[in-house]
């Protein structure tokens, strides 16, 4: 499957750029169809809070078990025993009293965290139908370089390497089940980002570096795909990538440092605009978790196999949009998955076993 690394082909002009990102904007109230979920399992990563709490509600109100994957949160996010609890009583109000819906330590930060919880599910020998790789933010404090413990960028880590090492953990479990979907937040920023891998994605902590790892998801998610769809034990997995539009949940404002606050500081202007522009025109977490229930259950986000249209797409909220070229050039996509495996240590932790065997 490898092939001659290549130059990456050309970024889409500024204006193609604007037309996607002008599409998540769209004013109407969007509907979709409920599904029944009934005796399904879902995790959401980052489930407490935001497009990821609006989701957990949705297919609780579909019947469906939940564990939610989150981190004690801080003051300003909804506490996980608090989303739970909304959960649990919208799955009631929709007759569904016999669902499961708990919340589990899950820190993005922290790989031994992240592997404690997967493994924590695999032994409950559940299928897994739904992994929402939801839980991100969106800069570190006063844009500062930060290394986690694990020795990695802090938003190359929270929104990307956690949710690869996550996903791969639990392929056994997804295997297992009649249509599983893996459907991974990415954004429309991928289109700023950069495909420099190994020179940035833990060497900057500017503003870019989100639309950076943006980007890396992007391509990485769609060579899984390609390669599940070559193992006729695992090609009825799919997996998407989804924008769910500029949604109104300060995702930019609540990473300000304490130094900050005690200053009154106001953070980088980046920020200020952006918040701006989605107070005004952006849309809501509920409204934004659309795009996740969508690719999780509308049957055309499923494989060909199971009478879909395939996965590793790209999604502007609900509608199918065209990625950066980087995410369809096979070079690339190369480069990105040894680049992950390198820093994840994949091999090692016998991962990639199960995609290699046929």
């Amino acid at each position: 499957m490898a092939s001659a690394k290549k130059s990456p082909p050309p970024t889409p002009s500024p204006f193609w750029c604007r037309w996607q990102a002008a599409r998540g904007l769209e004013g109407s109230h969007l509907t979709i169809p409920d599904a029944d979920l009934g005796g399904k399992w879902a995790i959401i990563t980052g489930g407490n809070n935001g497009i990821g709490r609006e989701a957990a509600i949705r297919f609780a109100s579909c019947g469906a078990n939940i564990i939610l994957g989150c981190r004690e949160p801080p003051p300003h996010e909804k506490h996980p025993d608090v989303t739970a609890s909304d959960c649990k009583a919208a799955a009631e109000a929709a007759g569904h009293n016999s669902s499961t819906i708990k919340w589990w330590h899950c820190d993005m930060c922290d790989l031994a965290s992240v592997e404690a919880f997967a493994r924590r599910w695999l032994a409950t020998g559940h299928a897994l139908d739904i992994l929402a790789n939801n839980a991100g933010m969106g800069r570190t404090a006063s844009g500062k370089l930060t290394i986690t413990t694990d020795g990695f960028e802090i938003v190359h880590q929270v929104n990307f390497l956690s949710h690869v090492l996550l996903t791969m953990t639990l392929l056994p479990s997804l295997a297992r089940a009649e249509d599983p979907r893996v459907v991974c937040s990415t954004s429309c920023m991928h289109y700023l980002g950069r495909f420099l891998p190994r020179t940035d994605a833990n060497r900057t902590a500017k503003p870019t570096s989100y639309s950076n790892n943006k980007l890396y998801f992007q391509t990485w998610l769609t060579e899984l795909q390609s390669r599940l769809s070559a193992n006729p034990n695992l090609e009825h997995i799919s997996v998407q990538g989804v924008h769910p539009g500029f949604v109104n949940t300060g995702i930019w404002t609540a990473v300000k440092s304490a130094e900050e606050r005690r200053e009154g500081g106001k953070g980088p202007l980046g920020d200020a605009v952006y918040n701006f522009f989605v107070s005004w025109f952006g849309i809501d977490a509920q409204q934004g978790s659309l795009a996740i229930v969508r690719a999780a259950t509308a049957k055309e986000y499923a494989t060909e196999k199971r009478g879909g249209e395939g996965g590793g797409r790209y999604f502007n909220r609900i509608w199918p949009a065209v990625p950066m070229p980087q995410t369809l050039d096979p070079g690339c996509r190369q480069e990105m998955w040894d680049f992950v495996g390198e820093e994840l240590g994949l091999k090692d932790k016998g991962l990639l076993e199960m995609l290699d065997a046929l």
